[in-house]
């Protein structure tokens, strides 16, 4: 009989302990909010995608340091896209349903975000992407917060801008996939209203390194200019190879859509100094809130670091996050998805605006020149805030795109 009273009261102690673990794991997990970071940390696009991870979470650590988000701290989820965009769509699904993520802070290519889209429209899973990149249009999930430019803040613009200073004769080579054919397609129907002309169309698969055979072609078709959609660190291989082969800033210039500081980094200078840019943000924009930011980035990971618009996108990206959740009053996705549309923040870049028709950031376009240090040179800004138009619906030659 005592024997049995000794292992009853051992079960309850036990169960007891059980209890007060599982309250404390509770009282614990309440004190937090975990958000996913997807992006590529091996692979074709590693080189590109860690410096947006850095900037994430310098955001979500500042955020932290000012006491979070609704009073909790932010945990931070971290998972490897492997430059693979079916690996993006199995790790989205996993930070969604195993990792129990508010929300996820990711991708760079239009594959890897379209991967992700089965998972975050899930109704049994439903999910919401901010996505730090430009892109090809064409699209308006209301499960992305689309950060990074549409093909109006940056395509459309930058054609018209090339067009009246360099010639008609554009010479388009990118990598092979979403973003590269779209933006492509977009510059051709623009090209043909224009009365241009494009003089030849070359793809290469991600993280190509031979670009030989496009080099022959822009050498017999003579350009005025080349419109660059590579991505990753295929861009390394293709303007050394440009420059061996004798054309210069000066002879071609080429216009990348994809080459921000961070990849004129490791590209080197010395290679692509004299041709251009177009984004959103520059490191280089004279504004105290910019310096400030850029002060504070070096600060934390050293003074030769570079910040492209991708990692500025990523780093506003969390702040219009907690914004937005501050407004709900909760981490609920449907409801701080209402809550963003219309939400201003006063970015490094400058005040954007996330437009509530198409959840894309309303913000100005930027042209700049690689100098001989590194950095890029505001050449040309649009004189107020473009308004998204992700389907180039106010544009009579885009029909039937």
């Amino acid at each position: 009989m005592k024997g049995k009273k000794t292992c009853a009261l051992v079960s309850a102690l036990a169960a007891l302990a059980a209890l007060s673990t599982v309250s404390c794991a509770n009282r614990k997990n309440d004190d937090t909010v975990k958000v996913g970071i997807l992006h590529s940390m091996t692979g074709a696009m590693a080189g590109s995608e860690i410096p947006v991870v850095n900037a994430e979470k310098m955001a979500i650590d500042e955020l932290n340091a000012n006491g979070g988000v609704l009073g909790k701290k932010i945990k931070a989820i971290q998972a490897d896209g492997k430059s693979d965009p079916q690996v993006f769509g199995e790790e989205a699904k996993r930070l969604l349903t195993q990792g129990k993520v508010a929300t996820i802070f990711g991708c760079w290519t239009s594959a890897s975000r379209k991967a992700t889209l089965p998972a975050l429209e899930d109704p049994n899973v439903f999910g919401l992407l901010w996505y730090p990149l430009q892109y090809e249009g064409m699209e308006a999930s209301p499960n992305v917060m689309y950060i990074g430019a549409a093909p109006n803040q940056q395509v459309v613009p930058c054609v018209e801008y090339c067009f009246e200073k360099f010639g008609k004769r554009m010479f388009l080579i990118g990598s092979d996939y979403v973003f590269p054919r779209t933006a492509n397609k977009i510059i051709k129907a623009q090209l043909k209203d224009l009365g241009g002309e494009c003089a030849g169309e070359f793809y290469a698969p991600l993280g190509a390194k031979d670009f030989s055979e496009a080099i022959k072609e822009i050498q017999r078709t003579k350009p005025d200019i080349i419109m660059n959609t590579i991505n990753g660190d295929s861009n390394k291989s293709f303007f050394m190879q440009l420059k061996n082969a004798g054309i210069t800033a000066r002879d071609i210039p080429v216009m990348s859509f994809s080459v921000s500081e961070e990849e004129v980094a490791y590209i080197g200078a010395h290679l692509i100094e004299g041709h251009l840019v177009s984004w959103n943000y520059l490191q280089t924009i004279p504004s105290f809130k910019n310096k400030n930011f850029v002060e504070r980035y070096k600060e934390r990971y050293g003074k030769g670091s570079r910040i492209g618009d991708p990692m500025e996108a990523g780093y506003i990206a969390v702040y219009l996050w907690a914004l937005a959740c501050e407004k709900a009053g909760t981490f609920d996705v449907e409801t701080v998805r209402m809550a963003a549309k219309n939400l201003s923040f006063d970015a490094p870049e400058g005040v954007v605006k996330i437009d509530g028709e198409n959840q894309h950031l309303q913000k100005r376009v930027r042209i700049g020149r690689v100098n001989s240090s590194g950095l890029i040179d505001e050449i040309w800004v649009s004189s107020s805030v473009v308004k998204p138009d992700p389907y180039l619906s106010t544009y009579a030659w885009a029909k039937g795109l």
